[in-house]
């Protein structure tokens, strides 16, 4: 490979904010795309393959017009627009920049900050109902809650309704103290935080006494007919088919809905359908109504919780606890837990757990090795127990999910 050298004026006053703390975004734009970069009198200086160093070049004048609009460089901007650059499109890096749909009440801009999201927040704009699908920490929820949150103020819509299935209510809100509405608050209560930031508290209230904003759970949509609203149905994957049958039939004239859901994170009893598999494969291809799913490249979250995640991906068959990510990654494991929880929607042993049983599925479906064997590859001690968690996933034991060839009941 011949080695060719590029050097171009570089702005000192944006070098620390581009390169990081220590130099860490220099070290891994230098790791990821095997240059060496030197940084001197003003001038940044590129070594190695041609087509490396162009793609490097990219990539650091793409970090710095982002850093001449303000924006202070993450760590989530550096693995995306580097991610980008493998196809040539970290350009649109700044073009997301400039696509801001509100403020927080602190002032913060919100925009998409992924191609995917973008493309989620283009089709709330054109469709009358979407679904946004995907992991969490996609921007699902917030996104449309941000876009909600404008038409509202824009006066293009009277009101703002945001609801989610309680799924838990069945069985555990009755011993809770209050009426049903503060027996549901605490399912409602990521709503309510994304609300407080976008619009504030005061603003919130005083809306909410109006009845221009309702938060409620999904049993209230019952019977009603909701007209130039902006409705949100978060959590979708946890309705049944005749809940989302009676949603969907709500709404009425100049009302816009978004139905967002994550298929890997349903909490619905063993043998129960999800109205959101239902509501895609029937709705899929009619005009007024777009699919977008997100995937795990449209995930925007906390660098630690981003390395945790990481790390359960590609250890999940060891023997992790809370105590064991506290010493790998320098933190309190109490605080690991809170922060993993926020941000990812669920506990880490949860989460893991998902993991091992993606896993497990792949292997039933792709090997011949006995279950036993499998549940020791993916991380159990014990093979009955790793049969009943498979059971109370998919819906089948491991045996009957491999003779169906990888279909769950659920």
């Amino acid at each position: 490979m011949n080695i060719a050298e590029q050097e171009f004026p570089f702005p000192a006053e944006h070098a620390s904010n581009v390169f990081g703390q220590f130099d860490a975004n220099m070290k891994k734009i230098e790791k990821t795309l095997h240059v060496t970069i030197i940084f001197r009198d003003d001038k940044l200086k590129l070594i190695g393959g041609e087509k490396d160093c162009d793609r490097a070049k990219h990539v650091i004048e793409q970090l710095l017009l982002l850093s001449q609009r303000g924006n202070d460089i993450t760590e989530q901007n550096i693995n995306y627009t580097l991610s980008l650059s493998m196809t040539n499109e970290e350009s649109a890096v700044t073009q997301l920049d400039s696509d801001v749909i509100c403020h927080t009440i602190m002032g913060k801009p919100i925009k998409p900050k992924t191609m995917g999201q973008k493309k989620y927040v283009d089709m709330i704009t054109d469709k009358m109902i979407v679904f946004g699908v995907g992991p969490a920490g996609t921007g699902k929820t917030y996104l449309a809650m941000a876009k909600a949150i404008t038409a509202f103020k824009a006066n293009e819509v009277n009101r703002i309704i945001l609801t989610r299935p309680a799924i838990e209510a069945g069985e555990k809100l009755g011993f809770l103290p209050g009426d049903l509405q503060s027996k549901v608050d605490p399912y409602l209560r990521p709503l309510y935080d994304a609300l407080y930031e976008i619009m504030g508290a005061d603003t919130f209230a005083k809306n909410m006494e109006k009845g221009l904003i309702e938060v409620a759970p999904l049993a209230y949509m019952r019977g009603r007919t909701l007209d130039n609203a902006f409705v949100v149905l978060d959590e979708a994957q946890n309705t049944t088919p005749a809940q989302m049958k009676m949603f969907l039939t709500r709404i009425g004239f100049g009302s816009k809905a978004i139905i967002t859901g994550d298929l890997t994170q349903k909490d619905l009893p063993s043998g129960t359908r999800s109205g959101l598999d239902d509501a895609l494969h029937v709705l899929k291809n009619i005009d007024e109504i777009g699919v977008c799913n997100l995937t795990s490249k449209d995930v925007v979250r906390h660098p630690l919780v981003q390395k945790i995640v990481k790390y359960l991906e590609e250890n999940y068959a060891q023997n992790i606890t809370l105590s064991s990510l506290g010493e790998k990654f320098y933190s309190n494991s109490s605080y690991i837990s809170r922060v993993f929880k926020q941000k990812t929607g669920k506990n880490y042993s949860d989460y893991l757990l998902d993991i091992r049983i993606d896993r497990a599925k792949q292997l039933l479906v792709s090997t011949g090795f006995s279950v036993g064997r499998i549940s020791d590859m993916v991380g159990f001690d014990n093979t009955k127990y790793f049969s009943r968690i498979f059971k109370e996933k998919t819906g089948v034991q491991p045996i009957a999910y491999r003779k169906s060839g990888g279909k769950d009941s659920v």
